[in-house]
């Protein structure tokens, strides 16, 4: 019987094989064997609408006019956002916007300048 490794993202002894993933059911995490422990190093990579990798402290503008929840208002079109913030959550970007303060957006909805 092989012994699989543990999950390198939350240490669970009960990970199994799928194809050439091993996935971990207890955090859904996947990796390959050959890559090991190297994936708990790895930052999701952020990318614009045009496929441009984001990063902290880029300029970018947005692409379609957005509705902001809870409020009557909208983000237009071409409206610039300077000093971007990545977070790892449902919304890839954490910035403020003049007239509008600090605001959450997802990196699908923007390109960089």
């Amino acid at each position: 019987m092989s012994t699989l490794p543990n999950c390198p993202s939350c240490q669970s002894e009960y990970t199994y094989e799928d194809g050439s993933l091993l996935v971990c059911p207890e955090c859904a995490h996947e990796w390959s064997l050959d890559a090991g422990a190297e994936n708990i190093d790895e930052k999701k990579v952020v990318k614009d609408a045009n496929g441009n990798i984001l990063n902290d402290g880029d300029s970018v503008s947005v692409i379609k006019d957005l509705k902001v929840k809870g409020s009557s208002s909208v983000i237009k079109i071409g409206t610039k956002v300077k000093n971007i913030r990545l977070v790892d959550e449902d919304h890839d970007i954490d910035c403020k916007i003049d007239g509008f303060g600090a605001m959450k957006l997802k990196s699908e909805f923007v390109k960089k300048i």
